[in-house]
């Protein structure tokens, strides 16, 4: 089972956080600061998995940006970093080359699609054609309710006048 997903940069930033397994506050600042600090000091030549408090994080650097993902020590770390990849494949897909720009301005974007991808720690969906195909239909239904808004709003301002 996945406990946690964490994006961070290279300063140590998170960019994204997504909890399947109840932490407090205090516990995921503390959380955040061990594994940044762990992660981001080791050798670009050493594997992607690191053990960390009875479990496994697997991590991998994109650009800019570490994902990293908790998982049970009997967990598979071959499948996450596919999980991983598979993510990120699907951010570039969207966004055409996800730069940490896109996530921290289209954060909502990028919880969307990893909701999509992972529920309750677990993999919901492999295909990148269906989670594109769900994000367009999101998009769509957003846009429309945008313009709707924006209809009533100058129905209400011709009102008023």
């Amino acid at each position: 089972m996945i406990h946690f997903v964490l994006l961070i940069n290279r300063q140590g930033k998170v960019r994204l956080t997504k909890w399947y397994s109840p932490y407090t506050q205090k516990e995921r600042t503390k959380v955040i600061r061990e594994l940044s600090g762990m992660v981001l000091n080791r050798a670009p030549k050493l594997c992607n998995f690191v053990e960390w408090r009875g479990y496994k994080v697997v991590y991998k650097r994109y650009a800019s940006l570490y994902f990293c993902i908790c998982i049970d020590q009997d967990d598979n770390e071959l499948e996450i970093l596919e999980i991983i990849h598979h993510f990120v494949g699907i951010l570039d897909q969207y966004f055409g080359s996800v730069c940490e720009l896109d996530l921290i301005f289209n954060f909502h974007k990028a919880y969307y699609i990893l909701d999509e991808i992972l529920i309750a720690g677990e993999l919901l969906e492999s295909s990148k054609k269906t989670v594109s195909r769900l994000i367009d239909s999101q998009d769509s239904l957003v846009e429309t309710a945008q313009q709707e808004a924006s209809v009533i709003s100058n129905v209400i301002a011709q009102i008023t006048e």
